[in-house]
């Protein structure tokens, strides 16, 4: 298959169970678009802690040569293993997108944190992939992984995050506000092949409006142009519970939205509305900035 390596397909995966839906989705996006995919595992620096259990602090300086001497070769050996491990699962995760995707697959290890191995990535990225609970989330039950946030905040290029079990979405909602992202995400769903043959419903909500009709026509027309099955709804209310109730009642299987328009302190004191909605969304969720 014929692909553009400046517009590859990159998913973000760890060894946490996670990990195959990150793979499944990724591959499905790839294939759709005709583009080359990359599993990427990055471990992370500040896992590779010395075992060691001797923490004597009364030591001679022949002792304390021989415990820094033991202290690197232990941290050699652990770094070692991790790169084994991450090659092995990385290996597993690409036999399994071979075994059902025609897609072109690549693999990347690297050390480091993931937001900074992203940034430095993100060029010939066309789509990142990213599993909103991981390893983190196996430990603590947390609902939404820590990296989420800052990840989409540090990056320029769409975030498709992804759950548990992916299956193949067969219709897709815009949450629409009229304002730059949203219709941004509407130019992006009409020119995209990713979403070319699915229904595509636009959703507005929240206060109610009086330009809203004039947005929803727009944006109805450019999707009718592009060749979409469209339809819209204004339904005022809740946002966070008035989209999960239209997900519901609609089967709705991917949601695109925009992401975290307040600064980080703002949601810190006030909450984020984009927390509340993925928390509240069980399906794959494509995030504009």
């Amino acid at each position: 298959m014929k692909t553009n390596d400046d517009h590859k397909v990159m998913a973000c995966v760890d060894q946490s169970a996670y990990a195959d839906h990150v793979a499944d989705c990724a591959a499905w996006a790839a294939a759709r678009l005709g583009a080359p995919l990359e599993l990427l595992h990055v471990i992370d620096r500040h896992q590779e802690v010395s075992t060691s259990t001797d923490h004597s602090g009364a030591i001679g300086m022949d002792a304390q040569e021989k415990l820094l001497g033991q202290l690197s070769a232990e941290d050699h050996d652990q770094a070692r293993r991790a790169r084994e491990t991450g090659r092995l699962f990385l290996n597993r995760l690409r036999q399994r997108v071979l075994a059902t995707a025609d897609v072109d697959v690549d693999v990347r290890q690297r050390h480091g944190s993931l937001q900074e191995t992203l940034v430095e990535q993100e060029k010939g990225v066309r789509l990142i992939v990213l599993g909103r609970r991981g390893e983190s989330a196996q430990a603590t039950q947390r609902d939404l992984g820590r990296h989420v946030e800052r990840i989409v905040r540090g990056l320029h290029k769409p975030i498709l995050t992804v759950t548990d079990d992916f299956s193949p979405p067969t219709s897709v909602m815009i949450a629409f506000d009229g304002g730059t992202v949203t219709r941004r995400g509407v130019a992006l769903v009409a020119g995209n092949p990713l979403f070319r043959g699915l229904p595509i419903h636009v959703l507005m909500t929240g206060k109610a409006r009086a330009d809203s009709p004039k947005h929803m026509e727009w944006a109805r027309r450019t999707l009718n142009d592009a060749g979409f099955e469209v339809v819209t709804a204004i339904e005022p209310g809740d946002t966070e519970s008035t989209i999960a109730r239209y997900m519901a009642a609609h089967s709705i299987g991917l949601l695109v939205m925009g992401s975290y328009g307040h600064s980080m302190l703002h949601n810190l004191v006030f909450g984020s509305k984009t927390t509340d909605l993925l928390r509240a969304s069980r399906i794959p969720t494509l995030l504009l900035r």
